[in-house]
């Protein structure tokens, strides 16, 4: 709720900054409130929901990657126009043209006032949005006290795995990799296309959708493949295809075929890898807030990398997560709480049909 409240706060401030430095403050706000919200949509989800938290996980990260994919098109529908939709391009690509905007006539002057109005609104649609989901969380907050004390008591309750330290450590060097192979190449693929590639712009720009939409219908489907797989398996088959895919960018991207098939598998491979690890986790260990706050800044910290360095990092999930499933398989020391197995952890035994041994 008081993240929410911080990014409404930015929003509304936003349209009326004349000043960098106050622009400044108020994209810091709203980038620390978002990084507070990731990390406690998670743990909220966790506690909430429990062992049974794997297709909610999905869910909360399926509206993310949904937002990532909705947010640019409209943005484009907002800046209306084709004048208006072919400044920001020539901006970009042309330093004299960046430049000489500002000096550029009454018709731009015009532009500039009608592009402000309307992103103007767009902010303070969106802010108070925000705020009105914020004073719901609030709500809850208030009405929330047993649920509070339940989830304590889960807590203090729960088994830390004997390697607990160690699988958080390299859980956050797995985000490290994942998020900035993801981040980085829906950020440059566009690029790459037009420069690297030299497709056309309109060939570039669908390139790049059907990378983020890849990703986005894939986290939808997990939300489903969730309620009969193990988060352990989701991730396995998506770090398989992730590095398969980016063995293929890597050495056939000059190929157009390659490029369309190799982005489209790329994005659906690392849509479930976050949500599945925070899934994955839990079931071996206590995962509380500073845990969670560790794997977002690893996710935050990812290096922005293009094509080898996407298999590079295909290649470290490969490698980390078994040696992950190895530590938390661990027999357990003194560190675990309580002598017997979790009820969850029975559970799955059961329903899988294996007794320990076989296990």
């Amino acid at each position: 709720a008081l993240s929410m409240l911080g990014t409404t706060v930015g929003l509304y401030g936003i349209p009326w900054c004349k000043k960098s430095l106050l622009l400044t403050v108020l994209m810091s706000v709203i980038g620390g409130s978002m990084g507070i919200l990731d990390t406690g949509g998670n743990v909220l989800a966790l506690n909430t929901w429990g062992a049974e938290a794997g297709p909610h996980m999905q869910a909360l990260h399926f509206s993310f990657a949904v937002g990532a994919f909705v947010a640019p098109i409209l943005a484009k529908m907002a800046l209306g126009g084709s004048e208006s939709q072919d400044l920001p391009v020539a901006a970009k690509t042309n330093g004299s043209v960046l430049r000489s905007v500002p000096t550029a006539s009454a018709a731009s002057s015009a532009l500039k006032h009608h592009l402000g109005a309307d992103f103007l609104w767009s902010y303070v649609v969106i802010g108070t949005y925000l705020l009105l989901v914020s004073f719901f969380f609030f709500i809850l907050y208030s009405k929330g006290g047993s649920a509070r004390d339940k989830s304590k008591a889960s807590l203090q309750k729960g088994t830390f795995a004997k390697y607990h330290y160690a699988l958080l450590i390299l859980l956050f060097v797995f985000f490290f990799c994942y998020v900035g192979a993801e981040v980085t190449y829906g950020s440059y693929i566009f690029t790459y296309a037009k420069v690297f590639a030299e497709m056309k712009e309109n060939e570039a720009s669908a390139l790049n959708s059907l990378f983020w939409g890849a990703f986005a219908a894939c986290r939808g489907v997990a939300i489903f493949c969730a309620a009969c797989l193990y988060p352990g398996t989701m991730i396995l088959l998506s770090i398989i295809g992730s590095a398969v895919s980016s063995s293929c960018l890597a050495f056939f991207a000059r190929y157009p075929t390659s490029l369309w098939v190799g982005s489209a598998v790329y994005g659906a491979s690392m849509a479930t890898i976050f949500p599945s690890g925070i899934s994955w986790i839990e079931q071996y260990t206590v995962v509380q807030g500073k845990s969670a706050s560790l794997f977002v800044i690893g996710a935050a910290l990812g290096v922005p990398v293009v094509m080898y360095t996407a298999l590079v990092t295909s290649a470290m999930t490969v490698v980390l997560f078994p040696v992950m499933y190895k530590l938390a398989n661990a027999p357990g020391e003194s560190s675990r709480k309580g002598m017997g197995e979790s009820e969850d952890r029975k559970a799955l035994l059961s329903n899988s049909g294996l007794n320990e041994d076989e296990e």
